[in-house]
């Protein structure tokens, strides 16, 4: 059974205020995930016809980019999985359970970096660990840079965007039900989007 198949693409930003150039030596420094300017999100197939989609609200994380030697750069992520919103009760309420994650018992589901190769022209493999369920699995993700800038109060920021896909069995998230015309009522695989600005840390905070 494959379990890596977590593929993060990073979509390059149309920006004329962002930098994106090779060299990447100014962006070395510490920088925490900005939620009010970030989506954790996702998509999954319903009943075989349509996709119903969701998000997470409360996540933080912290990405570490070394850029005299981009591969040495880390990234962590914790998501609680009781911020789920699907923009229905009920539904949100069963993802919740036990049943799905379980947030009652498994409040929080992360991601950690294990190493990162740089694939030349701005794109990087980083090789990491998914827990969810206290079921931990290696994934690769591919990364393409979006770009940096300066924000409104002066502060320096990183822009990341992308989409992946999980099977969501592997995580002990695999509760279904069978559909009289014929498969099941909830997809196995699930579409992650991720829009995330983080800000660097001043060198006090980062100490």
């Amino acid at each position: 059974m494959v379990h890596n198949d977590l593929v993060v693409v990073i979509s390059n930003r149309k920006d004329p205020h962002m930098s994106t150039d090779a060299s990447y030596t100014a962006l070395t420094g510490v920088y925490t995930i900005d939620p009010a300017h970030s989506t954790i999100g996702f998509s999954v197939r319903h009943a075989m016809i349509t996709n119903v989609r969701g998000r997470f609200g409360a996540f933080e994380g912290l990405v570490k980019l070394d850029g005299y030697q981009p591969t040495r750069s880390e990234a962590y992520l914790s998501v609680q999985t009781g911020s789920l919103d699907t923009g229905n009760l009920d539904r949100d309420t069963h993802l919740m359970g036990p049943d799905f994650f379980d947030a009652a018992t498994y409040p929080l589901m992360a991601f950690r970096s294990l190493n990162v190769a740089d694939c030349g022209d701005g794109q990087f493999r980083m090789t990491g660990l998914l827990r969810i369920k206290d079921v931990e699995l290696p994934l690769h993700i591919d990364l393409l840079f979006g770009g940096s800038a300066r924000d409104e109060q002066g502060r320096h920021r990183v822009g990341f965007s992308g989409t992946a896909t999980v099977r969501r069995s592997d995580w002990g998230l695999g509760w279904n039900t069978p559909i009289e015309t014929g498969g099941v009522l909830v997809s196995d695989r699930a579409k992650l989007s991720l829009d995330v600005s983080a800000v660097r840390m001043s060198r006090t905070d980062a100490s």
